[in-house]
């Protein structure tokens, strides 16, 4: 994938340079590429007269965000307490099999990124899984096939 330092110029304009508002700015940017390439970091550096370091340690920090290329569709299965004891493991084996990736990986054709959470705050509901957005409540194993047909 091109990056093209020009957006990325844009966003930081766009907040006018303000180092009170990089994680703002990298949001931005990872909604640009889907994650946040190590050129884009560089930038945001340069730009705003900060250390790299101090870039790389809040992209790093935060898990929203990602240093990784990520899949055109996310994948989050949640292992809190009630999801797990109603088979959310069961539900993340799966989907690593039929995908053929490990948790914080991405499909060899980008397709998915799967990713655990500790809790969606639907537990009445578990075990969740949520792609793109999307929540899909009362998962079972079998019925994963039918929820990711429209992602395919």
């Amino acid at each position: 994938m091109e990056i093209d330092l020009g957006k990325v110029e844009f966003i930081i304009d766009r907040y006018e340079a303000d180092r009170g508002l990089l994680i703002s700015m990298l949001q931005d940017i990872q909604s640009e590429y889907s994650y946040l390439p190590p050129e884009t970091l560089i930038r945001v550096s340069q730009r705003l007269e900060i250390p790299l370091s101090q870039v790389f340690s809040v992209a790093s920090f935060y898990r929203a965000f990602s240093l990784k290329p990520r899949g055109r569709h996310l994948i989050h299965v949640c292992l809190g307490t009630a999801c797990h004891v109603r088979g959310g493991k069961r539900i993340l084996d799966r989907l690593e099999r039929d995908l053929k990736v490990k948790s914080g990986d991405t499909t060899e054709d980008m397709s998915f990124t799967l990713e655990t959470v500790n809790c969606l705050g639907a537990c009445a509901l578990g075990p969740m899984v949520v792609v793109d957005g999307k929540y899909f409540g009362k998962i079972r194993p079998d019925g994963l096939e039918k929820v990711l047909k429209d992602y395919k």
